[in-house]
């Protein structure tokens, strides 16, 4: 069985889109071809889907970067570039991303087969040079870059998609338990935190199966993100029944009434709707005298219904047969609305950032000058420096939108730096930038 890797944070981007061209028609009985540079194709997407045969982050622990494919150059005759090819990143139902969008952080979960979300967008294709063409220029001499393509870094947490959870103080048995009743190996030995990841298990009763997902071990103020806190206590949040494991032999020298009750607070404090949750209390480690001593007091105080005890042992697997039994029995009548949800074809998206494209801000830096703003940073993102006209349109853009006046208001002098997104240009006498 594969480690479980349950939160990773990966950086994804989209395609750059590709160049558009700025080339002339040159045919033989043509005498004033005119412009026909064709447009840059979109870059790819990045997509993340759900895959149903993964239940772990596991390959992200190789791998974080993803990149989709840049568009393909325009080209001669109004040729279009392709679109660059998108990327498709699997992941485990039950993955909540989440990633900061404005001033705000974000979270989306991905559940159902086949459900996609558009984690980064794929730039736009250039402009060819045929879209620059104005009465009093009839051969321009200019086609845009590709717009970069977008990135995030996204945050990845696996809620476990698990039928049954097992609950319980460090050194309880949930991991004996999980190994007595499936194939799952789970580490273990004496010492608290043994269990430092959450393990699924399979059990099979007569012809119904069920997974379980081992807890590791909550303990008072897990809620607060005490000990491992809320790195796991949110696998639980999918289950649809918990089985609390006691050690009902104190062999941490605690009271196990008072485990019981300190771990529902625990639950309870972490989200309301867990106390509400179908319990089943696994009396543990019957097999230890103290435990036998203990047992008679333990099912006339503890506030469940004497048909929801059972005293087991993990080790001999005492009483193990029909807790599972009734396990079965309890799910087979609580509804299920995650396992078994039909493919997907939704595609969903981040809430879209409302900003005022025309919006910049200045600020003083040591060299100079950093402009910021929608606009103007796309525009010098897909302005070629190599062409003059394409200089040129980028000065009339920064006067139009008011930044060159802003920029003498600031104070700024010839030979000064103006930083636009990873542009660094020198602010000259005849022409500002």
């Amino acid at each position: 069985m594969s480690d479980l890797i349950d939160q990773v944070e990966i950086y994804v981007k989209g395609g750059d889109g590709g160049d558009g061209m700025a080339t002339f028609r040159r045919e033989k009985y043509v005498p004033r071809g005119g412009p026909d540079g064709g447009d840059g194709g979109r870059g790819g997407h990045v997509y993340l889907q759900v895959d149903p045969s993964l239940n772990t982050l596991l390959p992200f622990r190789y791998r974080t970067r993803f990149i989709a494919g840049k568009g393909g150059n325009g080209g001669r005759a109004r040729r279009h570039g392709a679109n660059g090819e998108d990327l498709i990143v699997a992941v485990p139902p039950g993955t909540v991303v989440t990633t900061q969008t404005g001033d705000r952080k974000v979270s989306i979960d991905l559940v159902a087969p086949g459900q996609r979300l558009l984690a980064a967008r794929g730039g736009k294709g250039g402009l060819g040079n045929v879209h620059f063409v104005t009465p009093a220029n009839q051969a321009p001499k200019i086609a845009e870059l590709g717009q970069p393509g977008e990135e995030r870094t996204l945050r990845l947490d696996l809620k476990l998609i698990a039928d049954v959870g097992l609950v319980g103080y460090p050194n309880a048995g949930k991991s004996t338990l999980l190994s007595a009743i499936s194939a799952a190996r789970p580490k273990i030995a004496n010492y608290p935190f043994t269990t430092l990841t959450p393990n699924l298990g399979v059990v099979e009763v007569g012809d119904y199966s069920f997974v379980v997902a081992d807890i590791p071990g909550l303990i008072e103020g897990a809620h607060m993100g005490v000990g491992l806190g809320h790195d796991f206590l949110r696998h639980i949040e999918r289950t649809r029944l918990l089985i609390h494991v006691i050690d009902a032999a104190g062999t941490e020298g605690r009271d196990p009434l008072e485990d019981f009750h300190v771990i529902n607070r625990e639950l309870r404090e972490y989200q309301p709707t867990l106390a509400t949750q179908p319990q089943l209390v696994a009396l543990n480690k019957m097999d230890l005298p103290p435990a036998r001593d203990q047992l008679q007091r333990l099912r006339r105080e503890l506030p469940v219904p004497k048909e929801l005890i059972f005293p087991i042992s993990a080790v001999t697997g005492e009483g193990v047969g029909p807790l599972m039994q009734r396990a079965a029995a309890m799910l087979r009548e609580i509804p299920d609305p995650l396992r078994n949800l039909p493919r997907s074809d939704e595609v969903l998206r981040f809430p879209e950032v409302v900003t005022d494209e025309n919006a910049f801000t200045i600020e003083r830096v040591p060299e100079g000058f950093r402009v910021r703003g929608p606009k103007i940073e796309r525009v010098v993102a897909m302005t070629n420096f190599a062409q003059p006209e394409a200089i040129m349109r980028l000065q009339r853009v920064l006067a139009g939108m008011g930044i060159s006046e802003a920029l003498e208001k600031a104070g700024i002098q010839v030979g000064d730096m103006v930083y636009i997104g990873d542009a660094e240009l020198e602010w000259t006498e005849e022409s500002g930038v």
